[in-house]
């Protein structure tokens, strides 16, 4: 006898897919606004020539279930038959318990029973042996299309190595940029050149930088509430922001080390989790020595600390940053930059009402910012994103985007009100080999031209401004986004 009977299977299937009787979505769970990511994940959808399975990651929250239900709407606007779009929840305790063969079975014996389907599968790695039921799909329903979601993005790369090698495509759901803030708030938003980029600025006189900043300067008011809140679009549409920090905690955060990443792992102290990650919201935008953090948490070991930072990685709660080599040397010891991966986590978690308020924290949260927003924009492109420190004096770089036997791109973070630059600091003398080289201000009024005493000028220009910009360039890169 079956686990879970499939008349109950049936039951739940039937409350996921509401336009079998329909012949629609759910207008509830269908979002007006259209993240970056949905465009690129119709655009593999729809693809004929090269079959590829979608599988969209990211952290809770993020929107990738609302991004499946917009793909599935517009399948049933294209004229798709209702009941060849199944939604499979595998997250559901009954679906989770009753395996995916069983699901499969009961939707097919029920309902549809061709093999040429759209299957949406949700959390996919709560699935058993999910990886290979994968390829299976792929090998023997060559006119099946899946689109799947996970929250553990290493687990799925790796899956797509081994298993999905050519058969699948991975795309990252970041939390909202600045720009996709603005826009999921209606925001007015400013009529810009469809091809401008920030790397662009510095070939424009200062009179035409100066109208572009007039026009974004709307922006700045909005700019701390989206640090404090604005990575969630959930969240961001709320009234209450307090609520909405508690709401972080409870889903993104919680339950992720409590439940998600204790699951997926076999983690017998959730405890050693949550203080490893508390300590990593505090240094967020530093260089983590792993020996010290090991001595600072006191009792937890050195091989446990790596473990879970590789787990948070993989619950896209963290961004590793490793430094790169401008110099020529060789790095010996590649210590890791670790971000959170949103600036509003970070509030949520330490529940400092002084955050806001204090130059320093909100240095650290903008330079978290800069990097989630540089990280999820070259994400597909052939580039890693790092750091540097090196030099007689051990300067820094904040973030560079490293590209292979190409000129680098370099940004220094420097969100205070008085933004100094002196010509012995890294970024101005590795300046003359890189492709731009970019100084993150505060004020609206910093910005334009920063020359050197090494004749190459750099751009000053602030963080509001950056951001929006880099989502603008981001936008416009997708055919067809209005």
């Amino acid at each position: 006898m079956a686990i879970t009977p499939k008349e109950n299977i049936l039951k739940v299937l039937r409350s996921f897919n509401p336009w079998w009787i329909s012949g629609r979505g759910n207008p509830v769970l269908l979002k007006p606004y259209k993240r970056f990511a949905y465009y690129e994940a119709l655009k593999r959808l729809e693809e004929t020539a090269i079959k590829r399975t979608v599988v969209l990651t990211g952290t809770r929250r993020v929107g990738k279930t609302t991004i499946q239900y917009q793909l599935i709407d517009h399948l049933l606007q294209s004229g798709i038959s209702p009941e060849k779009i199944v939604f499979i929840s595998l997250d559901h305790p009954m679906l989770k318990l009753a395996g995916l063969n069983d699901v499969l079975e009961c939707y097919h014996e029920n309902v549809y029973a061709k093999q040429d389907v759209y299957y949406f599968f949700d959390e996919i790695q709560y699935a058993t042996d999910w990886n290979a039921w994968l390829k299976t799909i792929y090998d023997t329903q060559p006119e099946t299309k899946v689109v799947a979601t996970g929250s553990a993005s290493p687990a799925l790369i790796k899956g797509s190595t081994e298993s999905g090698a050519g058969r699948w495509s991975i795309i990252q759901v970041p939390t909202l940029s600045f720009y996709e803030y603005c826009a999921l708030l209606n925001i007015p938003a400013p009529k810009l050149d469809p091809s401008l980029k920030p790397s662009q600025l510095l070939k424009l006189s200062q009179q035409e930088r100066g109208q572009i900043i007039n026009k974004l300067s709307v922006l700045a008011n909005h700019f701390n509430r989206y640090l404090q809140v604005g990575g969630f679009p959930e969240l961001a549409l709320a009234d209450n922001d307090l609520l909405a920090m508690q709401v972080m905690r409870e889903d993104v955060v919680d339950k992720v080390l409590k439940r998600d990443l204790p699951s997926l792992y076999n983690i017998r102290n959730a405890t050693e989790l949550e203080r490893i990650f508390l300590y990593l919201c505090n240094v967020s935008s530093e260089i983590v020595a792993i020996d010290a953090m090991t001595k600072e948490l006191n009792g937890v070991s050195r091989q446990t600390v790596l473990n879970y930072i590789e787990y948070l990685e993989s619950a896209n709660l963290i961004y590793l940053s490793y430094p790169v080599d401008l110099s020529g040397k060789k790095i010996l010891k590649a210590k890791p930059k670790i971000y959170i991966a949103d600036a509003a986590i970070r509030n949520a978690v330490l529940m400092d009402s002084e955050i806001m308020t204090n130059p320093v924290e909100m240095g650290k949260l903008v330079e978290t910012a800069v990097y989630k927003h540089v990280a999820a924009f070259y994400y597909q492109k052939a580039t890693r994103i790092g750091y540097y420190r090196g030099g007689s004096k051990d300067k820094e770089i904040d973030i560079v985007v490293d590209y292979p036997n190409i000129s680098n791109i370099l940004i220094e973070v420097k969100y205070r009100e008085n933004a100094v630059i002196s010509d012995g600091d890294a970024i101005i003398t590795h300046a003359k080999d890189a492709a731009s080289a970019i100084i993150i201000t505060k004020k609206a009024d910093d910005f334009g031209e920063h020359n050197t005493a090494y004749g190459k000028p750099l751009l000053r220009i602030p963080a509001f401004v950056f951001l929006y910009l880099l989502g603008h360039a981001e936008k416009n890169g997708y055919k067809g986004i209005q």
